[in-house]
């Protein structure tokens, strides 16, 4: 059965997220929120984790992951920049983006598409989020939690619970967060390509 953490949204309580942390460390998925809409997580390089991902969500080898990154600083060193790349995503984040960006050698061989050699990255404007990957001190990786069945991801963490409770190790909760996902832009090629319209505004990349 998976852990329930009932989580205050603008002062976690810092006892839940360190045993959420404990737990990731130790090799636990969760299912947990962000500013758009609720995620699967597990540690980074963690094969097991991703397998339970795929697993869950039904996804062949081709699926971008994403590593979720307390700042752009952590996400520097997981992809390459070039200056007007930089630029645009410095602009852009935190907040509900995620960008496609060609992975470094720091980021595990499994977790790259593996054709491209690139990673979804995301810096998310959400305190619960924050506080997690804080604790942790290093990127989350992730992906939205949107069963093959359904055509919006879950949004509230009781029926998260219900549903996944044999499926994942931990599910926090701190409320409604949504049901859009990112704007996902790929930026491999060095121009911006808007992959899917979603809770991040597009204009500034059109």
């Amino acid at each position: 059965m998976a852990k329930y953490f009932d989580v205050h949204p603008d002062n976690p309580q810092r006892r839940s997220i360190n045993s959420v942390v404990d737990g990731i460390r130790s090799g636990a998925l969760v299912a947990y929120p962000t500013d758009s809409c609720y995620a699967l997580g597990c540690q980074l390089g963690s094969r097991d984790g991703m397998d339970r991902i795929r697993s869950i969500r039904q996804l062949d080898d081709r699926h971008h992951f994403t590593l979720m990154c307390e700042s752009f600083a952590q996400m520097g060193q997981f992809v390459h920049l070039d200056n007007d790349v930089f630029r645009a995503i410095k602009a852009a984040t935190p907040g509900s983006y995620t960008f496609i960006l060609p992975a470094t050698k720091e980021v595990p061989r499994q977790m790259m598409h593996p054709k491209k050699k690139t990673v979804g990255v995301r810096i998310p404007d959400h305190t619960v989020t924050q506080a997690l990957l804080a604790e942790l001190g290093e990127p989350l990786l992730s992906s939205t939690l949107l069963l093959p069945d359904q055509e919006e991801p879950l949004t509230q963490g009781w029926d998260i619970k219900e549903r996944l409770d044999h499926l994942v190790d931990s599910v926090i909760d701190s409320g409604d967060c949504g049901t859009e996902p990112t704007t996902v832009i790929d930026f491999s090629d060095g121009e911006a390509e808007i992959v899917r319209r979603g809770a991040g505004d597009t204009s500034r990349f059109e």
